[in-house]
């Protein structure tokens, strides 16, 4: 067999492979849209720039609960939704439409301008750490509305004017300016003004890239169970072109994931993945760890069963352990060095480089190099375990 002959089946089988895969509806699914609605929803739950939903109930009972109602609202990071009443209010708390809830009594201002503690009811989901940080929020928030509330008080009882006067003259005072410095130490892992979908783009691509391909290995076994290897081998066609083909089948199916994540965030989310040439280089010398990694599982099984538990469990558990599900920043110190041992952490270290902190090819040279090391041995194993399957006809 001539050499472009060989590279035209080589193609063929590849091609073939993708196209089957594309061909299962639910294959399908979660090869092209499962990464972008998983980005979507991880990015509007935890993006850096995201803002926090409070509800609050009682808001239009007083200029005064009106007052707090729109200090709450200050800043950038919290939107208010205010709600008719309480029931409501604890009905979208316990959906998750809104993130936790307030309730101000509907006898606030009377309340409190007759000299009384009033209570304010915070409603939240037990679990929840976006209400738990909100939380505080709330609450600094209604202790400096009771600080000028007791100001208020006192300068109503010396002039005679009503509370809500004398607590409006807070707005108007003339108040001297402060002057606050912030030094930073060291190196942010999340700078400010990151695009809320960046941190997460890059660890989902590293997460369904491979567990893509180590589910794509049960299609090795089921090309020898169904026969189909040992119909390749009965024609001319040597068993290093049908290998390599699959090999390539394996790469072209964990490429077209990544270019999916990839192409997709860029489009659909505004992720920039920095330096072109290092992105690319990260992705290709990726694809070919889990296109290894895929060739090694559809070679060491005959049957699928055992096959898709021990790719969800390598998938899933390599994921977590390499910072692809949580950041690899806020794990112990130990587990942080098991984790060099998977290429999860070293993908995820080079990616961080390029998307949080503007990096080059240069700069991630350490990383390229080592997920060179687990191509060589993964892709290496794989073809010369396939090799053998396939000489033994399944």
């Amino acid at each position: 067999m001539t050499w472009g002959r060989g590279a035209r089946v080589v193609a063929a089988i590849a091609w073939v492979n993708l196209r089957r895969l594309l061909g299962n509806r639910t294959d399908a699914f979660f090869l092209l849209v499962a990464p972008l609605l998983f980005l979507l929803a991880l990015g509007l739950m935890f993006g850096a720039s995201a803002t926090v939903p409070l509800g609050v109930a009682g808001a239009d009972s007083g200029p005064l609960a009106q007052r707090l109602t729109t200090a709450l609202a200050e800043g950038d990071r919290v939107t208010v939704d205010r709600f008719d009443s309480v029931d409501d209010l604890r009905t979208e708390v316990e959906r998750g439409t809104v993130s936790a809830g307030v309730v101000v009594p509907p006898d606030y201002d009377a309340r409190v301008a007759a000299g009384e503690q009033v209570s304010v009811h915070y409603l939240y989901r037990a679990g929840d750490a976006t209400a738990t940080e909100l939380r505080l929020w709330v609450d600094s928030v209604v202790a400096q509305q009771a600080a000028e509330l007791r100001a208020g008080r006192l300068a109503a009882e010396v002039t005679g004017a009503p509370l809500e006067a004398t607590v409006a003259q807070f707005e108007t005072l003339p108040v001297a300016p402060v002057a606050v410095v912030l030094t930073s130490t060291g190196e942010s892992p999340f700078p400010e003004g990151l695009n809320q979908f960046a941190p997460i783009a890059p660890s989902l691509l590293l997460l369904f890239v491979f567990l893509t391909s180590l589910t794509a290995a049960l299609g090795l076994i089921h090309t020898r169970r169904a026969g189909i290897t040992a119909r390749m081998l009965a024609t001319p066609t040597p068993v290093i072109t049908i290998v390599l083909g699959e090999a390539a089948g394996r790469f072209l199916i964990a490429l077209t994931q990544g270019l999916v994540v990839m192409l997709g965030s860029a489009g659909l989310f505004g992720v920039d993945w920095g330096d072109p040439v290092g992105a690319v280089a990260l992705l290709l010398v990726f694809c070919l760890i889990g296109s290894g990694a895929a060739m090694v599982l559809g070679a060491l099984f005959s049957t699928e069963g055992p096959a898709i538990g021990v790719a969800l469990g390598l998938g899933l558990g390599l994921a977590a352990l390499g910072g692809a599900m949580v950041p690899l920043e806020v794990l112990a110190a130990p587990i942080q060095r098991v984790a060099r041992f998977t290429p999860h952490a070293w993908g995820y270290q080079g990616f961080s480089e390029l998307v949080r902190h503007g990096g080059g090819i240069g700069d991630i040279l350490p990383q390229l190099a080592v997920l060179s090391g687990f191509v060589v041995i993964l892709f290496g194993l794989g073809i010369w375990l396939l090799r053998r399957v396939t000489l033994r006809g399944g």
